[in-house]
């Protein structure tokens, strides 16, 4: 028996991957369990496991004591010493008390708590093993799929692709080979359950890093993104070399590298914009094919006016205004669209004075207001210097007039707003001069038909 226990655990070991200590741990519970069940539940017991002879002994532990009140769990310092010389009041003994037999419920018993133990201590090593993997992609085989879910399998575990994660109109065939964006893995009483998304933002970066090099090693780096799963996405990069193009690289020769997640996506377009820490350059990328003319920011606020052409303005605005919604999400600004001819009406409307102009003279007037001060505590002090020598004249001036101070104030003057224009032509943003003065004060906000929210 013990050459074939020990068999086993080694056969546990290779198959199951479960280390030898954790299965022999588990079994000593077990007979802990057993022995207490249908032998003496009142001892004090442990069960521990001879690693070379492959078998069990079980131990009744007491503590010695003076006066024995529970022979189960003490033992006197008499009968102490006649075991050995050296036990002293407070120490522990351990007397072997294996029986001969367990007997089948003892055996059952143990067979039932191993079982338990190994399946927990399998649950154990494939959550560890799946943690690592949150925030990344795997590769699956679809096994099933009910009215919600799609399961697939990761290999050890099986993961539930929910609603959320699938893209609107994708279908499965059992037995397909997908890609999944693993989006959290939490450890429940029935183990492991890992959850995997394919709409996540963060999938498009972890497919992108698979394809293009540039971003894996660092020299490309993604920005932001914004996505409409199986519909379109916007991908602003950046590159830090000045030799690499960041937009020519992540698209790759003749659309190659692109063309690669879209297929994996079934079709989901992508557009991707060279990203700018000017926010009115990177609004105008943003809204690309859309030729931008103006950004106007509304003060202390996180929103915009955009102006474009007249014949540009369904195309800023996109399909069911997704372009300017992507555009919104990507720049994490509120962005009002109005063509050209529009805008020009705009401005003499009493809500464009209200949003930029009657805030920034208030202003204005603010910031002038210790320059005020300042000028006129000077000229009380001349004005008392002055009147102090009048006081201490000499007759003998015959009547000069004293000298007179003349004081005055200046008000530096702030344009009110001041629009920020966008080159036309994108090759020329590099050399483009672009202006832009963003006052501090916030203002009602009126709602737009374009008005989109980040």
């Amino acid at each position: 028996m013990s050459k074939k226990l020990l068999e086993a655990f080694e056969l546990l070991e290779q198959e199951k991957g479960i280390s030898k200590e954790t299965i022999v741990e588990a079994v000593e519970s077990a007979l802990v369990f057993a022995y207490k069940r249908n032998f003496n539940q009142a001892q004090n017991v442990e069960v521990e496991f001879d690693d070379k002879k492959g078998t069990f002994h079980v131990y009744s532990v007491k503590e010695v004591v003076d006066t024995v009140m529970d022979s189960n769990l003490e033992v006197s310092l008499a009968d102490a010493l006649e075991i050995h010389r050296g036990y002293e009041i407070g120490d522990k003994i351990r007397f072997e008390v294996t029986p001969k037999d367990f007997g089948r419920i003892a055996a059952q018993t143990a067979k039932q708590v191993i079982t338990q133990r190994l399946r927990e201590a399998e649950r154990a090593i494939i959550y560890n093993e799946f943690i690592d993997y949150e925030d990344d992609l795997l590769t699956g085989v679809v096994e099933r799929q009910d009215h919600r879910y799609v399961y697939v399998n990761l290999g050890k575990i099986e993961a539930v692709l929910t609603p959320e994660g699938q893209i609107p109109g994708e279908r499965f065939q059992p037995q397909d080979r997908i890609q999944v964006y693993v989006e959290r893995v939490e450890n429940t009483t029935k183990g492991p359950q890992i959850y995997v998304s394919r709409t996540h933002p963060n999938m498009l970066k972890r497919l992108f890093e698979q394809e293009v090099p540039e971003i894996f090693d660092g020299t490309v780096e993604i920005r932001a993104i914004a996505r409409e799963a199986g519909d379109r996405s916007k991908l602003a990069v950046y590159s830090n070399d000045l030799n690499v193009d960041a937009v020519g690289t992540c698209v790759g020769p003749k659309g190659s590298r692109v063309q690669t997640i879209v297929s994996e996506l079934k079709g989901e377009n992508m557009d991707i914009i060279e990203w700018s820490d000017d926010p009115a350059q990177l609004i105008a990328n943003a809204l690309n094919p859309a030729n931008v003319l103006e950004v106007h920011f509304v003060p202390n606020e996180s929103s915009c006016v955009v102006v474009v052409p007249d014949r540009h303005l369904s195309l800023a605005i996109g399909k069911r205004g997704q372009n300017a919604r992507l555009a919104a999400k990507l720049t994490n600004y509120k962005i009002d669209i109005k063509a050209q001819s529009d805008f020009e009406v705009y401005k003499e409307t009493e809500e464009y004075q209200q949003r930029f102009l009657l805030v920034s003279d208030e202003e204005n007037k603010e910031e002038a207001l210790p320059e005020d001060a300042e000028a006129s505590v000077e000229a009380n002090e001349l004005l008392d210097e002055q009147a102090s020598l009048e006081e201490t004249s000499v007759p003998e001036t015959n009547g000069e007039e004293a000298e007179t101070v003349e004081t005055s104030t200046s008000e530096e003057t702030v344009p009110a707003e001041e629009a920020v224009e966008v080159p036309e032509s994108k090759e020329e943003t590099e050399t483009a001069e672009v202006a832009e003065k963003v006052t501090e004060a916030a203002t009602e906000e009126a709602p737009q038909e374009t008005l989109i929210e980040g």
